[in-house]
């Protein structure tokens, strides 16, 4: 289980992180997609910076457990959130954030199996 938690959690890390990049660097596709569900310019930024920060978590809890489940649900959150943002919208194309949803339920779940 233990192989498993550390993969699934570098793995996620590594999407959290160019995705949060992205947001920061304001890319053009990924603000214009996140305007067309309602997402303020100015807010953009920072949820790339909680992306970011998920994904630091799930590293640094590599070594210390408690830090990288709380980075998972943390994560967990960000994308329930965004999943009502899309249906909020009307916009039904909630396949990768769902994806991602469950992607990050399976990190912290396999944390606490491998302890």
């Amino acid at each position: 289980m233990y192989v498993a938690s550390v993969t699934v959690s570098i793995l996620l890390a590594l999407v959290l992180l160019a995705s949060g990049v992205m947001k920061v660097r304001r890319a053009p596709a990924v603000v214009a997609n996140l305007r067309m569900v309602g997402v303020a310019e100015r807010v953009i930024p920072g949820l790339g910076a909680l992306e970011i920060a998920a994904a630091l978590g799930l590293l640094l809890g590599l070594f210390w457990w408690p830090i990288g489940l709380a980075a998972g649900v943390g994560a967990v959150i960000y994308f329930v959130g965004a999943i009502v943002t899309h249906l909020r919208a009307r916009d039904n194309a909630i396949g990768p954030a769902a994806g991602m949803l469950l992607i990050c339920a399976t990190a912290p779940l396999l944390m606490v199996l491998a302890l």
